[in-house]
């Protein structure tokens, strides 16, 4: 496929800046084979069973990257470039970068598919991202309801919610707190709200269709109100386009229907439990709370109009501010707060669905099929090859999923309790009869306190569980968690998430690696 003589000699100069004496790019606008970019390895690898020396295959995230935070570099935009077909994992599994340098370099003839969208229609089975529903005060998060059609919005474009004003006797904050304890704010009402640069110090960025976990802070009870401005920025280079602005009213440590009447709100809705989000409705234009009164956000949701909602932050929600640096913008140590937190552990922004489908050896049999049409679509004068392969690849893949079935049902029922730090195995646990106990850290801080050291234990011993799971790529920066589990007197072995390694290569052998690593590691 031809590309556009100054597009390829602008990249060639840049790349000769940036990337010195790197390896060659894989990709070639002179190759007599189909040209694919996927976003990950595992990607890659399907891809490479189903395409075999009919294509050449290269991967925006390298094998041991993270793809939930992998940033592109101006040779990974290359390749985009001179793909003609390119496949995402999607349903917001890759960083945003990853995603906007696939978009952004992607030629307009070339095919894009999204595998964990698209491969419902070859059977593939989706289960519900469920947020923690063991909370006892209301869990309040972010979302852009909608795809943003009307606004020229894409899966690359931003939904802005910005912080501009707030009321109330202390200070609020929102922040997301990541599994390894580093925290990013993104409302401060400390410093008040600058419109001359776009309330850019106070404000989020979503993707469409998506929602995120956020923690909330208040220095003082009492009434307090928060006015958010929502915006669509369809492209990097385009003006925000305005959706909708709102105020939301929280009663901190107050009665909440006195809070209501203080606000002047009539007939009140008061949000005490369940899953509720602050939400930029692209559909209808409006800011509104959408919720789920039995939590975990897969249940039908109600919508109720910003002015309405009071939010209850009560009494027992009174917390103090964990040591560490990356707490100080709520104080001192020990000063106490009332917060409302994360309803799960990690920087997580999402949609409804789980993204790791391939965890399940038969949806990645799903993926396959749709990757072999897509192939033959684009190059339909190697069909036969590509049938071929993937028919062969499929029988592979029927063996592994008997191999992985038949290994975990061996380790007794009493024993399939997987902790991990990574919430990447809801497909293998629902798939393989293995229950999810939890995370190895049971809060976001980086030293996990001593009452939170004896939860942990605690559950280890009650369940009995034996060893606690880390993936390669998480190991050398989670020396913390290793040690509650050594203190806990338990394994710590390894599992396979989202990316391959120099020992485990391909989605085959880590699929029989995960297996055969829960039972030697749950057995006692």
């Amino acid at each position: 496929m031809s590309r556009p003589p100054a597009l390829l000699a602008l990249l060639a100069l840049l790349l000769a800046a940036s990337a010195g004496c790197a390896t060659k790019p894989v990709l070639s606008a002179h190759s007599d084979r189909l040209q694919v970019i996927t976003t990950t390895g595992l990607l890659r690898d399907l891809v490479e069973q189903v395409g075999g020396d009919r294509v050449d295959v290269a991967s925006l995230v390298p094998d041991g990257a993270d793809p939930h935070s992998y940033e592109p570099t101006l040779r990974d935009a290359r390749n985009v470039v001179y793909a003609d077909v390119a496949f995402s994992n999607y349903a917001l599994l890759e960083e945003r970068n990853v995603i906007k340098t696939l978009d952004a370099n992607l030629q307009p003839e070339a095919t894009s598919v999204s595998l964990a969208e698209e491969s419902v229609k070859y059977a593939a089975e989706l289960i519900p991202l469920v947020e923690n529903v063991n909370l006892d005060t209301v869990w309040l998060g972010l979302r852009a309801h909608g795809d943003g059609d009307r606004y020229g919005a894409t899966r690359t474009s931003d939904v802005l919610v910005s912080a501009v004003d707030a009321t109330g006797p202390g200070d609020i904050y929102a922040y997301l707190t990541g599994s390894l304890g580093d925290t990013d704010v993104y409302v401060d009402s400390s410093d008040g709200f600058d419109a001359s640069d776009g309330y850019r110090h106070d404000t989020m960025a979503l993707p469409a269709d998506a929602h995120t976990h956020l923690s909330w802070a208040f220095t003082e009870p009492g009434v307090h109100t928060l006015t958010l401005a929502a915006s669509v920025k369809a492209t990097d280079t385009s003006r925000p386009e305005a959706v909708d602005t709102a105020t939301f009213t929280f009663a901190v440590g107050v009665n909440p229907a006195r809070a209501a009447e203080e606000a002047g709100i009539e007939d009140p809705v008061i949000l005490d439990e369940g899953h509720a989000d602050l939400t930029a409705n692209l559909e209808t234009g409006e800011l509104e709370v959408r919720y789920d009164a039995e939590g975990g956000g897969e249940h039908s949701q109600v919508s109720y109009p910003a002015d309405r909602v009071v939010i209850d932050v009560p009494a027992k929600a009174l917390d103090e501010i964990p040591d560490g640096d990356q707490y100080r913008f709520l104080g001192r140590p020990g000063d106490r707060v009332h917060q409302l937190p994360q309803a799960v552990l990690g920087k997580h922004v999402h949609g409804e669905i789980d993204p790791h489908l391939w965890q399940n050896v038969r949806n990645a049999m799903s993926y396959v099929q749709l990757i072999r049409d897509t192939l033959i679509a684009a190059d339909p004068g190697s069909a036969n090859t590509y049938v071929a392969n993937a028919a062969a690849y499929l029988d592979e893949l029927e063996r592994t999923d008997d191999y992985v079935r038949e290994t975990i049902a061996a380790i007794p029922q009493a024993h399939r309790y997987l902790i991990t730090t990574h919430d990447a195995f809801g497909y293998l646990a629902h798939a393989y009869d293995v229950q999810v106990a939890g995370f190895i850290v049971p809060n976001p801080a980086v030293e996990p306190s001593l009452a939170d050291r004896r939860k942990l234990a605690e559950t280890i011993r009650t369940l009995e569980v034996p060893a606690v799971f880390l993936e390669p790529n998480l190991r050398a920066r989670a020396s913390t968690l290793t040690e509650v589990a050594r203190e806990a007197g338990i394994d710590v072995c390894t599992i396979y998430g989202d990316t391959f390694d120099a020992d485990v290569t391909d989605y085959v052998q880590m699929m029989r690696f995960n297996a055969d690593s829960l039972h030697a590691c749950l057995i006692p």
